[in-house]
């Protein structure tokens, strides 16, 4: 697993506005330098017809003219930036305003601009013109980059307007959200039914009898969102200790300071060196992420299929788009293993256990938000009842299939409920049917890449 720290710290960058402009301001410069030295030299040869040949007031001139035009092009894109962001949060939700600040486009535009502005600015200062006092001293080389600079902020210009216009579209924000489920699956649930290791060994057997006597707690010493547990790292501090642990929070809880963390046993090793170590392996944050939260993406597509059906925006188009979405997510979920709680050092001993997610608070947290404010929305209802009938197809898993029938079982009496027109009733009852055909038969052999 990768060090959870590190994760962190690049999430935090990826997600800052300031992070890739800076690094390409500093590019720019180191390039400035570099252009500038290679003038001096006069190691390269400039015999070309398209580097510049003009006089110093001419240099002076455009490259003026290209740094003005490349500040006020990126404060012009910064604000419709912040545009975008007011946008997407009254539209779509203020938690999908971390998608937007991780969109690495708009941070590639604004460093081009920023970085085309400094390399002028470091190039122009060093011409010299015959009545300044100094030799006349044109860097032709570095004018030339320049102006290579300035073709290509137009070409970057010319992206972001189309960019821009493409990220607050709701298709592209749903697939974006899609694509994360689809990445935390992948990265939290990596082995396929089947193709995995033989069933999980029944750890809570190995639990010491006097584990809930003499286990002592371990609290919070900090207040926020818990972003990630560092496993390797609580493994390291059971081994050394010769601990059991076991964790009463998961990715995306939010802990107060002083709540509790888990349970350590024997709890008369618990001291506060101890006590730090093991909170030093929870990482806390302003915030949920989808690192080792899987629930996250999932609440971000129903928060943006909750907005669209509320009656104030009154959209149910955008509302199916993410129930598709979300039933693809659960249909590549039915083909994983969901990873054992129990965790064992190399010598099989069992060292601490997790708080996992199971298949049924998944379907909750997709379900029964988007069913409990759509039953009146005969098209909303129905799409319901016809991914849950998709997903039991993807799987046999008579678990997964009780937790597929009690949604549709209740997605039905809402709707019996919230419907007026007996017509719309039967045509949920039709897909509703449909759901038990699909529950009843063997889940087909797919897989998914």
């Amino acid at each position: 697993m990768r060090n959870v720290k590190i994760s962190k710290l690049w999430d935090q960058l990826h997600s800052s506005y300031w992070f890739i402009p800076a690094v390409m301001a500093v590019v720019a410069t180191a390039l400035a330098f570099t252009m500038l030295n290679l003038d001096r030299t006069g190691k390269v040869d400039i015999d070309y017809w398209w580097v510049y040949t003009g006089g110093a007031d001419g240099a002076r001139s455009l490259l003026g003219s290209v740094a003005g035009s490349m500040i006020s092009v990126a404060a012009t894109a910064f604000s419709i930036t912040i545009v975008a962001l007011q946008l997407a949060a009254s539209n779509f939700g203020p938690r999908l305003l971390r998608n937007f600040m991780q969109d690495t486009g708009n941070q590639v535009v604004l460093g081009t601009f920023i970085g085309t502005f400094i390399y002028c600015l470091l190039v122009v200062r060093t011409i010299h013109g015959e009545g300044d006092g100094y030799k006349q001293y044109v860097p032709q080389l570095s004018v030339t980059v320049g102006t290579l600079l300035a073709i290509i902020s137009i070409g970057v210009l010319i992206y972001f307007i189309h960019h821009a216009s493409t990220i607050i579209q709701a298709s592209h924000v749903i697939e974006n959200v899609s694509e994360e489920l689809h990445s935390a699956i992948k990265r939290l649930f990596p082995e396929r039914i089947g193709h995995g290791e033989p069933e999980h060994r029944l750890g809570i057997e190995e639990i010491p009898m006097s584990f809930e006597k003499e286990a002592l707690p371990i609290r919070a010493n900090g207040t926020g969102y818990l972003q990630a547990i560092d496993n390797g790292e609580l493994m390291k501090i059971a081994c050394k200790h010769n601990l059991l642990i076991r964790l009463k929070v998961k990715p995306g809880k939010f802990l107060i300071q002083g709540s509790d963390l888990g349970l350590v046993f024997p709890g008369k090793k618990v001291n506060k060196k101890l006590t730090k170590q093991i909170n030093d392996a929870f990482i806390l944050g302003k915030e949920r992420t989808e690192q080792q939260d899987i629930e996250f993406p999932i609440d971000q597509l129903v928060e943006i299929a909750l907005r669209a059906i509320s009656p104030g925006i009154n959209d149910p188009f955008t509302a199916i788009r993410c129930i598709d979405r979300i039933s693809a997510g659960l249909c590549h979920l039915v083909q994983r293993d969901f990873p054992s709680p129990y965790r064992y050092d190399k010598n099989n001993k069992l060292r601490f256990i997790a708080k996992g997610v199971d298949f049924q608070g998944l379907v909750d947290r997709a379900f029964n938000q988007i069913r409990q404010y759509g039953k009146s929305d005969a098209g909303v209802t129905i799409r319901l009842l016809e991914a849950i009938a998709v997903i039991a197809t993807y799987t046999n898993n008579s678990q997964y299939q009780a937790s597929l029938r009690h949604h549709a079982d209740m997605i039905l009496q809402d709707s019996h409920e919230g419907l007026s027109q007996e017509q719309d009733y039967k045509d949920v009852e039709e897909s509703y049917y449909q759901v038990i055909k699909n529950l009843n038969n063997d889940a087909t052999n797919k897989d998914w890449d």
